[in-house]
């Protein structure tokens, strides 16, 4: 798509010349930033007052082996990421004040971070070939992982805002940041294919990493680089890798990491897409394209209410959005509706838990989202992508109460995978009941052959069956098929055989599943499922999860609460099934973020001995 329209002879002509980029307002353009509201103005500057005299946390050898030795990633990384928030916060501070208080911490940072041994990250150096076998990183081998290129972004962009005031305190300070940029991202980029995420090799399936890590060597390249050859090859090669991240998605524009991972997938292509369009005066545009519209709209089209987003796959089910990205988005492809969603998110707190300044400062001067925060989230009532097999639907249109529900088919291998073909949850006035629980804190578990050992990833801890003990595995073969989905007023459904994503022992010849959410008259859930094993067995469970304490209140009656007024009510067939519950203690930092200190399994236990059934289950609210 982008290779064919722009990676030729003309790109060069394309592209404004270096001095004539300028995209946002440097420091010495003072007017823009005397004019930021104040509030705004204030915050900023409170941020950059609490890293006045800051003490540059030390990133020793050995929380950097951490992760070899022992799986944790947390302690380094927080060291690592602490020193780029201050940075960029000093930065936004010193262009909005104009008067030099900021300047010695930030050449303080500045020096710091080029004095780095290795930009990347140790859960990350598994790119270097030649760091092998080792907890410690070959210098000399200069990757490019997520953070690096985050980290050559940020000091390209304080080059770019506050270049004069660098060189009156030293002239040696920004021919360092070019130098360090330079060898550490540009050279690597340039003289490189065989990075996995740039999909040139024979893995294909890229994700979060390409937009991600492109959205910040293009602002390396267009910012640093002076070589005019070298800035229109490395733009024309960003042009031919992310067009390997358009070719994973169905035309759906479905995300398969979930809305988590949109942030910095969907949401980084635009951030691609932006900086293409402004180095090109308008040129480079890829704004029309019906791809890139529906890789925008899912955001929304994931939405549930306030901060809730159907969180399938790695991802948290309380999100924070970027919401001046998405509302430029949305306006960029003539999407109210995802314009709404990021204008009713911008004075809420959230967003991305780092600073970015090539986000943060375009949402300093981005008046029209402040003028639209009082926008109402869309709230879309039906939502189905057949790529993905995903669908969501409300009781209506524009409205967070009533009954919420989604539900998956797809397949094992999906980015950031959980073994969860068939899983849905329900939501009742924008709040959690039956749910997906999420990811814990990444370890150098998380991402190796042991995955699946993790609790969360696991069939038998999502809403699914359980037959004869037997989970779903994980690949693409365990998947769902037959995906019938239809909709009218009054009823929303999803119906597929999910037998396919259980392994031979679990013994099921068929297994269709459907959800439903039925609109007309007293709105209720219904989840029926219709099987067939090859053997009867006794060894039989529905699992559901929930965010609340079960209550038992009768035979066939299983009722949630959150301790607000109402709940759900959940009517199972009590004479097929046993019911009992199970508390799930949540000790780990990130989940206890989103839903506490614990969680609960519901276990639907056959009662006899089965090799064929229907069954139902409906669910209200109370």
């Amino acid at each position: 798509m982008l290779t064919e329209r722009y990676v030729n002879d003309r790109l060069a002509g394309m592209l404004l010349p270096p001095e004539q980029f300028r995209p946002y307002p440097a420091v010495d353009d003072r007017n823009p930033w005397e004019s930021l509201p104040a509030f705004v103005k204030e915050k900023c500057l409170t941020a950059g007052e609490a890293c006045l005299g800051y003490s540059w946390p030390t990133l020793p050898a050995s929380r950097y082996m951490d992760f070899a030795r022992n799986g944790n990633r947390t302690r380094y990384q927080d060291l690592y990421f602490a020193r780029r928030d201050a940075l960029a916060r000093l930065v936004i501070a010193e262009c909005i004040e104009n008067r030099g208080r900021f300047l010695e911490d930030i050449v303080n940072g500045i020096w710091a971070i080029c004095e780095e041994s290795y930009w990347v990250i140790p859960a990350h150096l598994y790119i270097s070939v030649r760091s092998q076998g080792d907890a410690l990183p070959d210098v000399n081998d200069p990757v490019i992982d997520l953070f690096a290129a985050e980290t050559s972004s940020l000091l390209a962009w304080t080059h770019y805002l506050l270049r004069p005031r660098l060189d009156a305190e030293s002239r040696m300070l920004a021919p360092r940041i070019r130098q360090e940029i330079t060898r550490r991202i540009l050279d690597p980029f340039l003289g490189r294919d065989d990075f996995w995420w740039m999909g040139f090799s024979e893995r294909k399936n890229v994700n979060n990493w390409n937009p991600w890590i492109h959205s910040n060597c293009l602002a390396s390249l267009l910012l640093i680089e002076e070589d005019e050859n070298r800035r229109t090859e490395g733009i024309g090669k960003s042009l031919r890798s992310l067009d390997a991240f358009l070719a994973i998605h169905h035309a759906d524009g479905g995300c398969d990491e979930g809305p988590g991972y949109w942030g910095r997938a969907g949401a980084s292509l635009f951030d691609c897409l932006e900086l293409l369009y402004l180095a090109s005066g308008g040129q480079i545009d890829l704004y029309g394209e019906p791809l890139v519209k529906e890789i925008g709209r899912y955001i929304y089209r994931a939405h549930i209410a306030g901060d809730w987003f159907v969180n399938f796959a790695d991802g948290d089910a309380r999100l924070g959005i970027d919401a001046d990205v998405v509302y430029r988005f949305g306006k960029r492809i003539g999407d109210e509706r995802m314009a709404a969603l990021g204008a009713s998110a911008y004075r809420k707190e959230g967003g991305s838990r780092r600073l970015s300044l090539e986000r943060a400062i375009p949402a300093l001067f981005n008046e029209e989202t402040l003028a639209a925060a009082a926008a109402a989230p869309p709230h879309v009532r039906d939502v189905w992508l057949d790529g993905i097999q995903f669908m969501a639907a409300r009781e209506r249109e524009g409205d967070a109460a009533g009954l919420f529900l989604a539900a998956k088919g797809g397949h094992n291998n999906e980015s950031h995978n959980h073994n969860d073909v068939g899983h849905f949850i329900v939501y009742a006035d924008g709040r959690p009941f039956l749910i997906d629980i999420g990811v814990e804190e990444y370890t150098a578990k998380t991402f190796s052959p042991s995955r699946y050992e993790i609790w969360t990833m696991q069939s038998a801890y999502h809403n699914l069956p359980l037959v004869r003990g037997v989970q779903q595995q994980p690949g693409r073969q365990f998947r769902a098929a037959d995906a019938v989905y239809r909709m009218t007023d009054d009823l929303a459904e999803l119906s597929l055989d999910i037998a396919a994503a259980y392994p031979e022992e679990a013994g099921i010849s068929a297994w269709r599943r459907t959800y439903r959410l039925h609109r007309g008259g007293e709105a209720y859930v219904e989840i029926a499922d219709n099987f067939k094993l090859r053997e009867a067995t006794g060894d039989l469970v529905l699992h559901l999860v929930a965010s609340c304490r079960p209550e038992f209140a009768s035979a066939g009656v299983i009722l949630l609460r959150d301790g607000r007024d109402g709940g759900i009510r959940i009517d199972y067939d009590s004479e097929s099934f046993d019911a009992a519950g199970e508390r799930l203690a949540v000790g780990d930092h990130r989940l206890q973020r989103v839903w506490g200190t614990e969680l609960f399994r519901i276990r639907l236990q056959v009662k006899t001995p089965v090799s064929e059934g229907e069954w139902s289950m409906k669910i209200r609210q109370m």
